[in-house]
């Protein structure tokens, strides 16, 4: 029974270790997230295809927020400004108000992000069932 307990302590102290450092790493990733003067550099495409990794890419195109906006997007000002709004969280993107009307035609596209957002490592990928509703998720980043 002693042998049981003490490994129950040894592990218990492993976990506070292991929490301490993960705070740490919460702590240095929320720092990250607030400095908005860290480099954001996107590149965004449009793709035919049910996933990212086998969908045909039909557009790309680069977007700069920080530190100065720019890339090729047609419109890096309302994209910076729109992803500006949601931090950067694509997932949080709510496009056009009111919402286009769409026809439930399954023709999968599939849009992603893939960079740097003010320091930070983006990968986003989101598969809509076909043009219309992607259209309808966002305002400016992936209208190009």
């Amino acid at each position: 029974m002693r042998n049981i307990k003490g490994t129950l302590g040894s592990l218990g102290a492993v976990a506070a270790i292991a929490a301490s450092c993960l705070m740490g790493v919460g702590t240095t990733a929320a720092h990250a997230e607030a400095n908005p003067a860290d480099p954001t550099d996107l590149v965004l495409t449009i793709a035919q295809g049910d996933n990212a990794t086998s969908a045909a890419v039909q557009r790309a195109v680069t977007l700069t927020c920080d530190p100065e906006v720019g890339g090729n997007h047609p419109d890096p000002q309302g994209a910076c400004s729109e992803l500006d709004g949601v931090h950067g969280d694509f997932t949080s993107l709510t496009g056009a108000s009111p919402q286009p009307i769409c026809m439930m035609l399954w023709k999968p596209v599939v849009v992603t992000a893939e960079g740097v957002w003010q320091g930070r490592e983006v990968s986003y990928s989101h598969t809509y069932p076909n043009a219309c509703m992607m259209q309808g998720a966002s305002k400016y980043v992936f209208h190009f």
